[in-house]
């Protein structure tokens, strides 16, 4: 039996004639008798008698219509709640993204995304991109927010912003730079801690640098971005990195920044998700607010972006 056999069945029942049940399913009376004789002819036995003030059940249209009251009812229910999923998703969703990308957009992200969809848990968890590209293609997280991903078919991506990477320092400037850009030649004498190989900002600017045949003056290798900073404001050694995980402490003074010239560094921010699972209502969802938020935070000037 399909659904709208049984439908028709449970209207008739309800309603104890062809007309009135017709009336109230929008069919005609030789339709609905139709769909009844077939249910009947599909169930080998008799459902309804047929008299001339209508319909009265028999034992076996009894025992049906008590079981589709039910079936109707959960039907109803299991459409009703798919169909809410569409405005107001629930479960859990989890993004993952590098911790310079994390101490700018993780704060009003959740708030933004907590705010429209309540139902929704969140999971955030930061690392270097390449394993971030591993997370989301293991199936370990469903959005990612990551530098420079490699273009593959199992990859649906797209670019946030390009961002470029600066030179940090400490407020009281200890190698009287100035405020002119800084030429990357310079960087071969300047103290600089940076993270380690194979962290992706590092692998860039090796690899930014190498091209114009400039080796860096690494002094100290940290993988922590706040150590980083930290050391950065305590005079130990200059840095590269981008301005938005530093802004707070460069408006308040405590670190400055230069731009580098010659060559410029930059790094691409993309936004992935994976092809190999279906994209579900949660997902699209948080994929959208974090390009909005990126686009909010570019425009309030919390995070420096190039055109891409």
């Amino acid at each position: 039996m399909d659904f709208k056999q049984l439908k028709a069945f449970a209207t008739l029942a309800e309603f104890g004639s062809f007309s009135r049940a017709g009336a109230v399913l929008s069919v005609a009376q030789p339709v609905l008798s139709r769909q009844i004789k077939a249910l009947e002819e599909e169930l080998g036995i008799e459902l309804v008698y047929r008299n001339g003030r209508g319909i009265v059940l028999t034992e076996a249209g009894k025992l049906l219509h008590g079981y589709a009251g039910g079936v109707l009812d959960t039907v109803q229910r299991a459409t009703s709640e798919v169909m809410a999923l569409r405005s107001s998703p629930r479960g859990t969703i989890s993004i993952g993204m590098p911790p310079s990308v994390g101490a700018v957009l993780t704060v009003p992200l959740v708030r933004c995304f907590r705010a429209e969809f309540p139902e929704v848990a969140m999971r955030i968890v930061e690392g270097f991109s390449g394993h971030i590209l591993e997370w989301l293609l293991t199936g370990k997280i469903d959005v990612a927010v990551l530098y420079n991903a490699p273009r593959t078919s199992n990859l649906r991506a797209e670019p946030l912003l390009r961002e470029e990477i600066s030179l940090l320092g400490p407020a009281d400037d200890p190698l009287s730079l100035g405020d002119r850009p800084v030429q990357a030649c310079r960087l071969a004498e300047i103290p600089l801690i940076l993270p380690g190989r194979p962290h992706g900002l590092r692998l860039l600017i090796d690899s930014g640098l190498g091209e114009a045949g400039i080796v860096p003056s690494v002094i100290l290798e940290v993988d922590a971005m706040p150590s980083t900073l930290s050391l950065v404001e305590q005079g130990i050694g200059y840095t590269l990195l981008s301005y938005g995980p530093a802004r707070h402490l460069i408006r308040a003074g405590r670190m400055r920044t230069w731009s580098v010239t010659d060559p410029v560094l930059t790094r691409e921010l993309i936004l992935a998700t994976t092809s190999q699972r279906p994209t579900t209502v949660a997902t699209r969802a948080l994929a959208g607010m974090v390009r909005r938020q990126v686009h909010e935070l570019v425009r309030g000037g919390l995070w420096l972006s190039e055109p891409v």
